[in-house]
């Protein structure tokens, strides 16, 4: 039995399928996402999107979609689905979908009348490259099948809209066309296995609608242009495969390649195994450099998500080397101490944020145990000491160590922390200050740092550091332990404690050098458990404070004052799984198994075997926001990892 299938009835039902989406991606950082009936509902959708070298090295959607349609007895049956105005779909291909099926690829298969007809959609592994395989799986005579693509030719944020300036004109080539829409684009080859006949007949697709683009308060019409289609003879048992991508490829080769790529893939067949593809989807290769996407589909490479992340998304697997390609593409972009806000392209301006170095160093904290001393220090023990410097003598953004050895971070508009939403061009959360996870991550970062050097008998560094983790210790506990309720307050400011109840305090209970004794951590470990977790992540705010907000939900504006105040957010599970082990052991087992398997229930959930970026702050805690996070999914397999070492310390 299929692990990922949904039945008739559910796709038919408008309300289910177009709120259930897919998304596949490779290593070139291209991606084909779309609902499981293959109507596009965001901007985003597409058969084939990816990275435009040529334009600005942002993803693009080139191909938005390619509708078949079966030709039988002279009658046409287009198996497609577009929403227009007034809450018109058009043509109504869903209503012939029998199942559709998602372990290894996304299949559907079509019943009309007496014919059957399955779909199958894979990228290519490393090219610019959909590869798409009709089967006509029963027929009581010979079909034909009609291929008609619709093409974008448009950054991801943006829509297309029909114009003067678009090439219409495609040229032939072996089995296919290609075209070329504008100057600034490389060509779209669109070839079949089998020599096809191309009708021309150049079209414009007028205001096709994108619902979730609506609901979010953005323009959600578009305008898709249709160079014509494709018509192949096909009998009962014939395949044939269609390619789409920025290089031409041979009939000869494109079976084959349908069949290698697919075999190469884990399939989705349990839990565990829908987890795994879901890590891989987030690596990019790019030359010579690794990346990992923050989450799609909107997301690039952010590097305080990718060093949160990279555990998770590769130790679970033994990539140890591709954990490293991460950690070396983003110690070349270091300066100064600090890292660009994005790693691949996107925001190239030099982030701010006081944390996210201190999240490079617990990533190769984690990373230790998986390579030699050697390979550790000779790759990374300049730019940790390169980033401790920068903070003890303060860096150009105002982030310092002060006299009693906290971290201290302050612009007057600018938020420095994770919870970095701004609303109207104004920080919603600023934690101007001390930050309560900032300084955990600092004393951590300083704690491993001394373990190197004394392990390198680096005395300069020893006469220099060593007895910074006791002052930072005490000034920590005297500044942020609410002994009147036994918890560690958000964030100080110089003059007092800021004592929101909010989740950032686990993340001090959790780290390997932590500053809190056992009982101070089952005292955070149960305000958090009492009052922020719930079955998919920590609420981001206390329920009882009046800015809460229980639903990440409404205008632009309102979506980002609920971001950081109460929506609940997975990938903080991590460090409340890790401060129960911490001071639990094996005791932690119950827990963990109940948090880990509370998401095999999304693998079927809006974003289709992966894990959302958050949910609503109140039951039912409705997904929102990306349909498939990194940091999400490797909070998850970190949960996992904690679990397997548990057992393996029982054998």
């Amino acid at each position: 039995m299929s692990y990922l299938k949904f039945e008739k009835d559910q796709l038919i039902n408008l309300e289910f399928s177009l709120k259930h989406e897919f998304i596949r991606t490779n290593r070139s950082g291209a991606y084909g996402s779309t609902t499981i009936i293959n109507c596009n509902t965001r901007k985003y959708h597409g058969l084939l999107v990816c990275p435009i070298k040529e334009n600005d090295n942002n993803r693009h959607v080139l191909l938005s979609m390619v509708m078949p349609t079966i030709v039988f007895d002279k009658y046409e049956f287009n198996l497609g689905i577009h929403k227009f105005s007034g809450g018109v779909y058009e043509p109504r291909g869903h209503k012939y979908i029998e199942y559709l099926s998602v372990d290894v690829v996304p299949t559907i298969v079509y019943n009309v009348g007496d014919v059957k007809l399955g779909v199958e959609q894979i990228l290519d592994d490393e090219e610019c490259r959909a590869l798409i395989r009709y089967t006509v799986l029963e027929t009581p005579k010979p079909i034909t099948l009609r291929l008609k693509s619709l093409l974008a030719f448009r950054g991801v944020h943006e829509l297309s809209k029909a114009n003067m300036y678009a090439n219409v004109r495609p040229e032939m080539i072996d089995n296919g066309i290609r075209i070329k829409m504008y100057e600034e684009y490389p060509y779209l080859y669109m070839q079949t296995n089998k020599t096809p006949e191309f009708v021309h007949m150049p079209d414009w697709f007028y205001n096709i609608e994108y619902q979730e683009e609506q609901e979010r308060g953005y323009p959600y019409k578009e305008d898709l242009f249709t160079p014509g289609y494709f018509e192949l003879p096909m009998r009962k048992g014939e395949t044939v495969v269609l390619v789409a991508g920025t290089e031409p490829m041979s009939a000869l080769k494109m079976k084959r390649r349908f069949a290698a790529v697919e075999k190469g893939r884990i399939p989705r067949t349990n839990f565990e195994n829908c987890l795994y593809n879901s890590a891989h989807q987030f690596i990019e290769k790019q030359g010579k450099n690794t990346y990992i996407v923050a989450g799609y589909h909107w997301f690039d490479s952010r590097s305080r998500d990718a060093f949160i992340a990279a555990p998770g998304i590769t130790l679970p697997l033994n990539k140890y080397q591709r954990f490293m390609d991460v950690l070396d593409t983003a110690q070349k972009q270091l300066k100064n101490g600090l890292f660009p806000q994005s790693l691949n392209g996107g925001n190239i301006e030099q982030e701010k944020s006081v944390d996210t170095p201190l999240w490079f160093i617990y990533a190769i904290q984690q990373l230790k145990d998986h390579i030699s001393f050697d390979t550790l220090t000779q790759k990374y023990w300049k730019s940790i000491k390169s980033i401790l410097d920068n903070y003890y003598t303060g860096t150009e953004c105002n982030i310092k160590m002060t006299d009693h050895c906290l971290i201290y971070s302050g612009l007057d508009n600018y938020p420095q922390t994770w919870m970095n939403a701004r609303d109207k061009n104004k920080p919603v959360t600023l934690r101007k200050g001390y930050a309560v996870e900032v300084n955990a991550l600092w004393y951590n970062a300083v704690c491993f740092a001394v373990e190197i050097a004394k392990e390198l008998n680096d005395k300069a560094f020893l006469k220099k550091w060593e007895h910074i983790p006791a002052v930072t210790k005490q000034s920590f506990i005297n500044k942020f332990w609410i002994s009147e309720e036994n918890y560690l307050a958000d964030y100080c400011t110089t003059q007092q404690q800021v004592q929101s109840i909010r989740p950032n305090q686990i993340i001090a209970a959790a780290l390997p050098y932590s500053m809190l004794d056992d009982n101070q951590k089952v005292d955070v470990i149960n305000c958090i458990k009492h009052k922020l977790l719930t079955k998919k992540g920590l609420r981001t705010l206390s329920p009882a404070d009046e800015r809460y907000k229980p639903y990440f939900t409404g205008s632009h504006s309102d979506r980002e004052q609920a971001y950081h105040q109460g929506t609940v957010h997975p990938w903080l599970l991590e460090f409340y799984a890790k401060a129960l082990v911490s001071v639990y052991g094996k005791d932690a087992m119950p827990e963990l198994n109940k948090i880990f398997f509370n998401f095999e229930e999304d693998m079927t959930v809006r974003g289709i075997s992966t894990i959302n970026e958050m949910y609503d702050g109140d039951p039912p805690h409705q997904p929102r926001g990306a349909i498939s996070q990194a940091w999400s999914v490797s909070s998850v397999l970190q949960i996992k990892m904690l679990m397997d070492k548990l057992v393996s310390t029982d054998k």
